[in-house]
């Protein structure tokens, strides 16, 4: 198979499928990548990188903001860009999610 042949198919297949494709290959490049995980009683229960209390619909509203990456990585030192590209992964695979919990922590 052809890179562009397997582009062909992996651009094919339905969002969640893609994000669950993005976040193995992350995982396998980058060592430091945590994932997202939802564990209850933390945040709300709200999507986050794995173990840490950092929601990714925070880091999907402060990139709305016009924070960079960089910025993001500056402030939070102790996670790394694949857990970014994780973040945004998730996030592009669940929208209503991560808009609903936006909406609901939007300061009234």
């Amino acid at each position: 198979m052809t890179l562009k042949e397997l582009e062909n198919q992996i651009l094919a297949l339905p969002a969640t499928e893609k994000a669950a494709i993005i976040q193995r290959l992350t995982q396998s490049i980058e060592i430091g990548a945590k994932g997202i995980t939802k564990t209850p009683g933390v945040c709300g229960g709200e999507a986050c990188i794995a173990g840490t209390r950092i929601a990714v619909w925070l880091l999907v509203e402060a990139r709305r903001l016009g924070i960079s990456e960089a910025l993001l990585l500056q402030d939070y030192p102790h996670i790394s860009a694949g857990d970014l590209v994780n973040a945004w992964a998730y996030a592009d695979a669940y929208p209503e999610e991560i808009e609903a919990v936006i909406h609901a922590n939007e300061v009234a």
